[in-house]
């Protein structure tokens, strides 16, 4: 078997691990101890899937531009038709740091809840790290299967544990609005990508997306209709405006976990969703680029505005996401690959510095409960180390020199520019937006008198928090001086559609 496989199928093989000690009873006296090996195996199976993971990376041929470990898991054709469906997975450089970012934030995610557990009743422990395995299955698959039906399968099937994360373990009183409003938001995205996937079917018979990238969709205004579908699934998932309420209400009520996992990873599949359609309806891509370009301005310029006016700390970051991700829609529509590569490796960035900035709320949720602003200033007072990360990661947020953001939102603009300057500036203003609700909220939360009103005692980073903090600290560095080590993979990866589509 393929030792990529391993990948995709050792978080099931903790699912199983974990139901099988379900049936196990033991005394009260020695339940934070039962609670603590569950939290082990769980956090050893995620570092495990992570060292696979670099192990990936380090087998992986950059310059060469086809997938490589294709493996072929499942095949069956169903009843009455003769399309074949095909469980088959693969890596470019496209997805291979969506693989890598995936394992490396779940592992971070259980180490920050270890505390968090202690208080959880046995079941909901069992629970709550199963969902996780669950997710981490769901979103490693989504990247890496290259069969449009399955994709679609795990596409959807991330609301299932999602759903229950917010529903059962977020922290606010709204947690159920939320909930609905993101599996509402969701499923009416699904209907226009399962429309969307029934035409490729009745046109091209198969599902396979190396056979449907290999053989060109002469048909300009099927393309449309297929694009349309795909357009508006992945717009929910992005968000753009209009289909961004769910995105702030989900941030909010989630646990920080959840927030973070939200940030980093799914709303990526909307942007990995768009790079692998564009090489599909190349003519529709071009289309309707105008008006797709349009509304991700209108999305950041109002994400950016909206941000500035918000007194909860999750909604401040939840709208600067929005903000960014859209940055990221234009450097995909840019027409070129250097606003694609770009968008690329912000998205990458972003998974890293939203992550972060969800981290570092939940530690002061953690000890305050409350993420209202006006409760908190002075705190470079009392928490020095906490002060710290949160400028960097602020200014990393702004997309400042020497961080990976900058790298990302330079080569978007700079792809941008090659073929609408008008765009490109109006982006760049938007980039203004950026700096003044960074700089605001590090200024509200850091300098100013503490308010001991309302906080009487205070507590900086534990080693358990720098833990999850620092590394994404050192990525994020490292990324924004040697970016190399993930644009060379993605260059030789989207090389191809320079000739594909004529850019």
């Amino acid at each position: 078997m393929n030792f990529f496989v391993c990948i995709l199928i050792t978080p099931l093989i903790g699912v199983f691990i974990l139901f099988g000690l379900s049936f196990l009873r033991f005394n009260i006296n020695y339940r934070l101890v039962f609670i603590k090996l569950l939290k082990q195996i769980t956090f050893l199976i995620s570092i495990l899937i992570f060292l696979f993971s670099i192990i990936l990376w380090f087998n992986f041929n950059s310059l060469d531009a086809k997938f490589q470990f294709i493996y072929n898991i499942l095949e069956f054709t169903l009843p009455f038709t003769n399309t074949i469906y095909m469980y088959i997975v693969g890596v470019d450089g496209i997805n291979l740091s969506f693989i890598v970012l995936t394992t490396f934030i779940f592992p971070l995610c259980i180490l920050f809840s270890w505390d968090f557990l202690d208080k959880e009743p046995l079941k909901y422990v069992y629970f709550y790290l199963i969902s996780f395995l669950f997710l981490e299955f769901f979103v490693l698959n989504a990247f890496c299967v290259l069969d449009i039906f399955y994709f679609f399968i795990f596409f959807e099937a991330l609301l299932i544990p999602m759903f229950f994360i917010i529903g059962i373990w977020g922290p606010g009183d709204r947690k159920i609005k939320a909930n609905y409003y993101f599996a509402f938001y969701t499923l009416f995205g699904s209907a226009f990508l399962l429309f969307s996937l029934i035409l490729i079917v009745y046109e091209k018979g198969s599902t396979n997306y190396l056979v449907i990238f290999n053989s060109f969709l002469e048909n300009q205004r099927l393309q449309c209709l297929i694009f349309l579908g795909f357009f508006f699934s992945f717009a929910i998932k992005v968000p753009m405006f209009p289909f961004h309420i769910w995105l702030p209400e989900a941030h909010v009520e989630a646990p920080t976990t959840g927030s973070v996992i939200l940030a980093s990873l799914l709303l990526k599949l909307g942007g990995y969703g768009f790079i692998r359609l564009i090489p599909l309806v190349p003519y529709a891509y071009i289309y309707f680029n105008p008006l797709v370009s349009t509304l991700a301005l209108i999305s950041i310029f109002y994400a950016s505005m909206t941000t500035i006016r918000q007194i909860d700390l999750k909604k401040i970051i939840a709208y600067s996401s929005v903000a960014h991700m859209n940055f990221v829609v234009i450097g995909l529509f840019s027409l070129n690959c250097q606003g694609i590569i770009g968008s690329i490796f912000l998205m990458i960035s972003h998974g890293l510095v939203s992550s972060a900035l969800f981290f570092l709320v939940g530690i002061l949720y953690d000890r305050y409960y409350t993420k209202f602003l006006k409760y908190y200033g002075g705190l470079v007072l009392k928490m020095p180390l906490f002060s710290i990360y949160i400028f960097f990661f602020s200014i990393a947020n702004l997309s400042f020199p020497g961080t990976s953001s900058f790298i990302g939102e330079f080569l978007v603009l700079l792809g941008v520019s090659e073929n609408n300057i008008t765009v490109m500036f109006i982006a760049s203003a938007g980039m203004l937006f950026s700096t003044i609700y960074s700089m605001w909220l590090f200024n509200r939360l850091m300098f100013g008198t503490l308010k001991l009103t309302y906080i009487g005692t205070y507590c900086d980073i534990l080693r358990r928090e720098h833990y999850v903090i620092l590394p994404l600290l050192m990525l994020t560095v490292l990324l924004g001086i040697v970016p190399g080590i993930i644009l060379e993979p993605i260059f030789f990866s989207i090389k191809t559609w320079v000739t594909y589509l004529k850019f």
